[in-house]
């Protein structure tokens, strides 16, 4: 059907079951095992019945896929996988891609999202992937245009992905890399990776996390002075904070529900069970509120609805539970099943994420009860030393509403940030980000827009006309690519191409989104065999049921109630007050 029609142009119902035909077929065809899985088999009766630090013995049978430190899989053949050889890595030069096509001109607003959505998918990231290129020590050095502006002249120098060589890799199994961070959808962004970790982000009390007054606790090393001691820290910014700090808060509320329903639980008890409801509350807004906000199409809106709830009724589940299959009772509650390969997050997966152009550049902070104006800042005080200083002065209410009636950028080309385009990290290096979003892409053996279209059983374009409607846009594609259609970036390509109705990002993005999303809730036992109320107690199910993101934003700051009453989704943009 696909071939005759676009999914989305189809009657609703064949819409609905084209999607879930399209979701098998990738199930099937486009999931592959880098070593990703675990070697040695585990015996199915040694689960523990809460989420293990590592993320280790999530799976029944493999007690290491999906840990932190397992291998990124992949959505395309691993023999073409293989990362693109120098001199053809660096043509045309990434640095020139950017800066034509991808850096941000003006500001184009998406105006249905508010800036919430942006800080979310980046608040998502951090607990799904991590590459650990912050503290790699080799460079790539990129020759740079003697009329390029950049501030430290040439070579822009770009620190590496370093492969696993823990496994060693052949001519016929190209290079696979480690993910810092656990794959599991488990909350690893707030809670840390490793009991290490966790540990010290704990009060040691009743299962809570720590904060300090109304604040997370800050960082000890004096290098990070200014960010947050949470999970995960990196690329830290105001937005990244406010959620953070929030599902830390209600991570302690739950621990507070469970206490008084179960006094004699002790510390580790509370905590395990309030991390598990925490974590699915997460993974429910996700799936049912944020991805139809920016996948904004009635029938993006079912589909998504269904993978959580299935297609009947929700009192049905409230009262009996998960009831039928996958498709009637949802993915969440059915039985656990990986498809093609082991779980893992994919290279893949981590490009289609990447979504810096929903990064404002310039930001109003708005009193939350009047709607007047109290500053207006760019991005420098938003981010990294500052952030807690920013947080401090203009205070949780005003932040959490300006961000909430503030729209995000648009997902296309030339909207990349300014800020992120010749920014300073924590750890000195200057980078452009528009030019390494291109970089990681050939680096990782990540194919180029025709090929990986090809890969997912799209159709090639054959002359660049199919790219765009704007015609000056289309030449300005061909001339960077010197007319050839094939070698066009797979960013470029995502971001020049006509989203369908509704969508924020394109319909190529998507084919990778179906299939991982639905795969993040299959492929793990706490969201199938064991999202129960033996797992999670009954309790602990009502609250991941019964609550939304307005909710949680609701119970923690209760005089943001005018700016959200009536929404129906809180990535929205909220009322003006």
């Amino acid at each position: 059907m696909n071939r005759v029609a676009d999914w989305w142009k189809l009657p609703l119902p064949l819409a609905l079951l084209n999607l879930r035909a399209l979701r098998d077929d990738l199930r099937e065809y486009n999931l592959y095992d880098t070593g990703a899985g675990a070697d040695l088999p585990a015996a199915a009766t040694d689960l523990p019945p809460y989420r293990t630090y590592d993320g280790s013995r999530t799976d029944p049978h493999y007690p290491e896929m999906g840990m932190v430190g397992s291998r990124f899989g992949r959505n395309a053949p691993i023999d073409s996988t293989e990362p693109e050889a120098l001199p053809k890595r660096m043509e045309p030069s990434p640095r020139e891609v950017a800066v034509r096509l991808l850096h941000r001109e003006s500001f184009k607003p998406a105006t249905t999202l508010n800036v919430l959505a942006a800080a979310w998918i980046q608040f998502q990231d951090h607990g799904w992937f991590g590459h650990g290129e912050l503290s790699s020590k080799t460079f790539v050095d990129l020759p740079l245009d003697e009329n390029d502006d950049w501030p430290e002249g040439s070579p822009m120098r770009i620190r590496t992905s370093n492969p696993d060589r823990n496994k060693p890799t052949t001519e016929h199994r190209p290079p696979a890399f480690r993910n810092t961070v656990t794959h599991w959808w488990d909350g690893s962004q707030i809670y840390g990776a490793t009991e290490e970790a966790n540990r010290r982000l704990r009060s040691g009390v009743d299962g809570k996390l720590a904060v300090d007054g109304d604040m997370l606790p800050g960082e000890d090393k004096e290098e990070l002075a200014g960010l947050d001691k949470t999970g995960f820290n990196e690329n830290y910014w105001v937005g990244l904070s406010l959620l953070h700090t929030l599902f830390v808060k209600e991570h302690n509320s739950i621990c507070d529900h469970l206490k008084g329903l179960h006094p004699t639980w002790d510390d580790e008890h509370i905590f395990l069970t309030a991390r598990l409801i925490n974590a699915a509350l997460i993974a429910k807004i996700h799936t049912v509120e944020w991805t139809p906000g920016i996948l904004a199409n009635p029938v993006l809106e079912k589909g998504m609805n269904a993978n959580w709830y299935g297609i009947l009724p929700r009192w049905i589940r409230d009262n009996f539970g998960h009831v039928g299959t996958e498709m009637i009772g949802g993915i969440v509650g059915s039985d656990l099943e990986h498809g093609a390969a082991p779980y893992s997050l994919t290279e893949e997966f981590v490009s289609v994420y990447r979504m810096h152009p929903l990064l404002p550049d310039d930001y109003e902070v708005r009193d939350h009860k009047t709607g007047a104006l109290i500053d207006e800042l760019d991005f420098d005080p938003m981010e990294g030393k500052d952030v807690r200083p920013t947080i401090k002065k203009y205070g949780w209410s005003n932040l959490l509403y300006s961000f909430g009636v503030a729209n995000p950028g648009a997902i296309t080309l030339k909207n990349h940030p300014k800020a992120l385009t010749n920014h300073v990290r924590f750890n000195g290096d200057r980078v452009d980000l528009a030019t390494i979003d291109v970089m990681r892409d050939r680096e990782r053996g990540v194919a180029r827009y025709n090929d990986f279209r090809e890969k997912l059983r799209k159709p090639r374009l054959t002359k660049f006309e199919e790219l765009s409607d704007d015609p000056k846009l289309v030449e300005e594609i061909r001339d960077v690519y010197d007319n050839d259609i094939d070698r066009v970036d797979l960013q470029v390509g995502m971001l020049a191409e006509t989203p369908p109705p509704g969508f924020g990002f394109s319909d190529t993005a998507f084919r990778i989104f179906i299939l991982m999303a639905s795969r993040r809730l299959k492929s793990d036992r706490f969201f199938t065999n064991d999202y129960t109320p033996e797992v999670y107690t009954a309790e602990g199910l009502a609250w991941i049921e019964g609550n939304t993101m307005s909710d949680v934003l609701l119970r923690h700051h209760p005089e943001l109630a005018p700016a959200l009453k009536g929404l129906g989704n809180a990535f929205a943009p909220w009322n003006t007050v």
